[in-house]
C-alpha cells in the first residue's frame, strides 16, 4: 500500500495514555501531534489486580476523545499497543473491547520483551548513528525495560516489573524521606539482581535514558548544573535531596522545577530511586537522554510493514530456521492454504489482509512442534507460538496464530481452540484452522508434485471440495485422508463434501 498521509500509535500506558500522529518523509517520520493524559491506569488496580470501573471510565474518555483526533487517518495507518498495567489486570479483556469501541480501532496487547525492543527501535531512530553496542534503560509507568544493543539490533531484552508509579504508590505514599528512599532503592536493586551479571559481562560503550521520566530528570539536572552532560549518580543524589526538601509532589510543582508537570511530580521518587538502582546494579557512570521512546518505535514498526519490511516476518524466518522447519514442504502448504483462503474468504467473512498473514504464518510454522516430538506436534507447536519471544507479535496475534497451528489436525472442536485464543476471535481461527487442516492433508505425502486446480466452496458450516475427474482415483491416499477429514469436520458442526 502507498504510504498515508500520515500515521498514528496510541500508547495505553501504566500512568498515562499518550497518541503521536506523524507523517513520513521519505522513509524519516515527521511529528505533527501529540496528545497525553495521565490515566494513571495503574492506581485503578485493586488486591486481586482488577482495574476499578472509575479508572476504566476516565481511560476511555481519554481514548475517545483521541479517536475523534484519528477519524481521518485509515485504520491501517494506526497502532494502539497496551502494555505493563494492562498485561498484570484480570479484567483486561473486557476493558480492552470496551477501549476499541471508544477508540475505533484494534489494541493490541504486547509483552513486555516486545515492549523493549520497540523501545530501543524508537532510540536508535532518534539518536546520531551509533555503531558500538548501547544499553538502553526505559523506566515507565508499572515497569522498566533494559535492552542491549549494537546497532540497530538489539542483542538482551529484559522487562522487570519496577515503574515509577507502581514505586510512588509502594514506598512514597505522597511523602519523600530518606528512609523511604533507601527501601525503593533497596527493593529495586533486588528486582534487578538477576540480570546483573549477563549485562556487565557484555557490556556497552553508552547508557541512554529513553522514558518520560528520564527526560524530565535530564532537564532538573541541567537546569541546575549538577552535571555537565546527562545523568550522573552525584546528579541523582543531588536531586533526591531536592525531592526530600520538597517532601510532597506539591512541593515540587512549587519550586517550578524545568520539565516537570503536576502529574509527573506525583511519581518523581519513584523515577529517581529506580533510576538510582539501575546506575547502582549496572555501575553506570553517567547517562543520556533519548527523545525517542516506545511511540516512535511503534512508528518506525507500522512503517516497516507498511512499506513490506515487516519484523514479523523476520521473527518467522528466525523460528523456521531454529526449529529445522522443512522450508520446501511449508512452502507448498502455504502456497495450496492462501489459495483455498482466496476462495473462502469474502463467503466465511474474513478479513483478506490480515487473514492471509495469519495463515501464511501458521503454514510456516506448523511442524516446528517436530523438534520436541512427532507425538502431539501440533500441540507443542501451538505452545512454541503461544509462549515464545516473538518479535513484532502482539499476545493476542500470538494467541490467534497458536490456535491455527493447534487446530490444525487430530479433533478440531471449540473446547479444543479455547485455551489458546479470547473467545472473539475464535470463530476466525476455527475458520483458519480449517483450511490449513485440509492444505496438510492435501501434502501429507511430501511430494513436489504440484496439485491440480482445486475448488472450495463454502456456505456457512458447508464445504465442498472439488477435484479434476479421476484425480481421486488415481491419489488413493489423498482420497481416504479426506474422508476422515469429513467425519473429524462432522464431529464439529461442519459438512465437506468430496467430489
Amino acid at each position: 500500500m502507498d504510504t498515508p498521509d500520515q500515521l498514528a500509535v496510541i500508547d495505553l500506558g501504566s500512568n498515562s495514555f499518550q497518541m503521536v500522529v506523524a507523517r513520513s518523509d521519505q522513509g524519516l517520520l515527521h511529528i505533527v501531534d501529540r496528545l497525553r493524559e495521565p490515566v494513571a491506569l495503574a492506581r485503578g488496580l485493586d488486591a486481586d489486580n482488577n482495574l476499578d470501573a472509575a479508572t476504566c471510565e476516565v481511560g476511555l474518555q481519554c481514548l475517545s476523545r483521541m479517536g475523534e483526533r484519528l477519524r481521518e487517518i485509515p485504520s491501517a495507518a494506526v497502532r494502539a499497543v497496551g502494555t505493563n498495567t494492562l498485561r498484570r489486570a484480570r479484567n483486561a479483556r473486557p476493558f480492552l473491547q470496551d477501549a476499541e469501541v471508544a477508540l475505533g480501532h484494534p489494541i493490541e496487547l504486547i509483552s513486555g520483551k516486545e515492549e523493549a525492543r520497540l523501545i530501543y527501535q524508537g532510540v536508535i531512530h532518534n539518536m546520531p548513528e551509533f555503531p558500538r553496542r548501547r544499553l538502553v534503560v526505559d523506566v515507565g509507568g508499572g515497569s522498566t525495560e533494559l535492552i542491549l544493543g549494537h546497532g540497530s539490533q538489539p542483542i538482551e531484552r529484559d522487562s522487570i516489573q519496577i515503574g515509577h508509579l507502581r514505586w510512588a504508590m509502594k514506598f512514597f505514599d505522597g511523602k519523600a524521606t530518606p528512609k523511604a528512599f533507601r527501601k525503593a532503592e533497596t527493593r529495586a536493586r533486588l528486582e534487578l539482581g538477576g540480570l546483573k551479571r549477563r549485562y556487565r559481562a557484555l557490556g556497552w560503550e553508552i547508557a541512554v535514558g529513553s522514558s518520560g521520566t528520564s527526560r524530565a530528570i535530564d532537564a532538573i539536572v541541567a537546569a541546575a548544573g549538577w552535571a555537565d552532560r546527562g545523568l550522573t549518580r552525584p546528579s541523582l543524589d543531588r536531586l533526591t535531596e531536592l525531592i526530600v526538601e520538597a517532601r510532597t509532589p506539591a512541593g515540587l510543582v512549587a519550586l517550578n522545577l524545568p520539565g516537570l508537570s503536576p502529574d509527573r511530580a506525583q511519581v518523581l521518587a519513584g523515577g529517581v530511586a529506580i533510576l538510582k538502582a539501575v546506575f547502582d546494579t549496572l555501575h553506570i557512570d553517567e547517562m543520556t537522554a533519548s527523545a525517542g521512546a516506545m511511540r516512535e518505535g511503534v512508528l518506525y514498526d507500522l512503517l516497516g510493514r507498511i512499506h513490506h519490511d515487516d519484523a514479523r516476518d523476520a521473527t518467522i524466518d528466525a523460528m523456521q530456521r531454529r526449529y529445522s522447519v522443512d522450508l520446501s514442504h511449508a512452502a507448498r502448504i502455504e502456497r495450496t492454504a492462501l489459495t483455498l483462503f482466496h476462495q473462502v474468504a469474502t463467503p466465511w467473512e474474513l478479513e483478506r489482509l490480515e487473514g492471509q498473514r495469519f495463515i501464511s504464518w501458521a503454514a510456516l510454522l506448523h511442524e516446528i512442534g517436530l523438534s520436541v516430538n512427532h507425538s502431539g506436534y501440533h500441540r507443542h507447536s501451538a505452545y512454541l507460538i503461544k509462549n515464545g519471544d516473538m518479535a513484532g507479535f502482539s499476545r493476542d496475534d500470538q494467541e490467534m496464530l497458536s490456535a491455527i497451528v493447534a487446530g490444525h489436525r487430530r479433533k478440531l472442536t471449540s473446547e479444543r481452540l479455547a485455551p489458546y485464543v479470547s473467545p472473539t476471535r475464535l470463530p476466525v481461527a476455527l475458520k483458519l484452522a480449517t483450511i490449513l487442516r485440509l492444505a496438510a492433508r492435501l501434502h501429507r505425502t511430501r511430494s513436489a508434485r504440484p496439485l491440480p486446480d482445486i475448488a472450495l466452496v463454502v456456505q456457512d458450516r458447508e464445504l465442498v471440495l472439488t477435484f479434476p475427474p479421476s484425480w481421486l482415483d488415481e491419489n488413493p491416499l489423498k482420497a481416504a485422508d479426506l474422508l476422515d477429514e469429513a467425519s473429524i469436520l462432522r464431529a464439529a458442526g461442519m459438512q465437506l463434501t468430496i467430489r
